[in-house]
């Protein structure tokens, strides 16, 4: 049975009508991404990943599914002995999960990502900027510092490359630091242009390194002359025109506030809950064995009416999230489960559904962020008729 939630119409149809942005490349490429637009200076539009698990709802079984795949790939390029070697790196906040996801696949590496959560007396071990992003500040905190001073490979993990600069800053913090000679560069979508992409073979050819690439679909984005000027006037236009662009599209419920219900997971001591300071194949086994009992207490809490239930997590907080929902998702029968999270980037909603984010939600920070406190939000969770929503978050963001 196919699993993944997906509209008939393309997501990307209202953007790509109106600005002239076009997707070339493979044939998933419009499966994998919708568009939608953003208020930030450098870049108007954004690809919104239908398999990611942060914008759009899907089945954790194909969010899931999509990362360990692709971190299959990563073990057979490497080999058992170099994968054993190996440190898998991704990036916050949207690539936490899936990062995660492709560690799970290579299997044998333990597993890091980059937050922008800093932690007092804790030194960070790098940092890099991230070029296009809202939010560009990135630190690797490490409980081990010695995770990423070792030679194997490194293998760094993004939901998409759109110019590699990312991955150029990160490397070139990182060989400076801890230089090696193989790095594995992993994404949903490759979507450089052959310019991008000549600067990073060039970059590796200039420190000595090699560097491959695993993406599960690549392509360009065409985008047509004055398209970031047209799409910044599209979104003020539409704000201005629409109340429903600043938050749902939908208005919100007149009845009785629902139930609301809290339940300890019981979570293992000592299990790190993601990546932030590291996870090593022994964490996995741990987890592994845990998540079926706390995926019970999550079934067990259920209204005995829910047929449709959401997982929500929380920015970073990808993993924990999607391995509960996924686990839900084998176990709860007649019961259709999906996943997302939270996000700190600013998204016009349409509802329209050739429009990838139909609906928003907007609420404070719930942690103390590096760059400060802020908005944040979630996507096409308003109006979407879950009977249930479960909210999953880590101690510091229970507030």
């Amino acid at each position: 049975m196919n699993k993944a939630v997906n509209d008939r119409v393309w997501s990307g149809t209202w953007v790509a009508d109106r600005l002239g942005v076009e997707l070339v490349g493979d044939d998933r490429l419009t499966d994998l991404l919708g568009l939608a637009l953003r208020r930030n200076p450098k870049r108007a539009h954004l690809l919104v990943s239908n398999v990611l698990g942060k914008h759009v709802p899907q089945s954790p079984s194909v969010v899931y599914g999509h990362g360990f795949a692709l971190g299959r790939r990563v073990r057979a390029l490497l080999g058992d002995q170099e994968a054993a070697r190996a440190v898998v790196l991704g990036y916050a906040e949207t690539a936490t999960g899936l990062g995660h996801s492709v560690a799970d696949g290579v299997a044998l590496a333990p597993y890091l990502h980059s937050t922008r959560r800093p932690v007092p007396g804790v030194a960070p071990a790098g940092g890099f900027e991230e070029s296009h992003s809202h939010a560009t500040s990135h630190l690797l905190l490490p409980e081990n510092p010695a995770l990423l001073a070792g030679e194997g490979p490194l293998v760094l993990v993004d939901d998409e490359f759109s110019t590699g600069n990312t991955v150029l800053n990160t490397i070139r913090d990182l060989h400076e630091r801890y230089p090696r000679e193989r790095y594995v560069v992993v994404a949903l979508v490759d979507m450089r242009s052959e310019a991008d992409a000549g600067r990073l073979e060039a970059f590796a050819r200039e420190i000595g390194a090699r560097v491959d690439l695993v993406a599960a679909a690549s392509g360009t984005v065409k985008l047509p002359e004055g398209v970031l000027e047209k799409g910044q006037d599209l979104v003020t236009r539409f704000e201005d025109s629409h109340s429903g662009a600043r938050g749902t599209a939908r208005q919100a419920p007149t009845g009785p506030q629902p139930a609301y219900n809290r339940v300890d997971l019981f979570w293992p001591r000592d299990l790190p809950d993601g990546g932030r300071h590291g996870f090593t194949p022994q964490h996995r086994i741990r987890l592994e064995s845990a998540l079926p009992a706390m995926a019970a207490r999550l079934a067990e809490a259920l209204p005995s009416d829910a047929h449709r239930v959401h997982i929500l997590g929380f920015e970073e907080l990808m993993y924990a999230p999607l391995r509960l929902a996924r686990e839900l998702e084998q176990v709860a029968e007649g019961v259709e489960v999906t996943y997302s999270t939270t996000t700190r980037s600013p998204v016009l909603a349409v509802d329209d559904p050739g429009y990838a984010i139909r609906t928003r939600l907007t609420f404070p920070a719930h942690d103390n962020p590096a760059d400060g406190p802020g908005d944040r939000y979630a996507y096409n969770v308003a109006g979407a008729g879950f009977d249930a929503v479960i909210a999953i978050v880590d101690d510091t963001a229970d507030t």
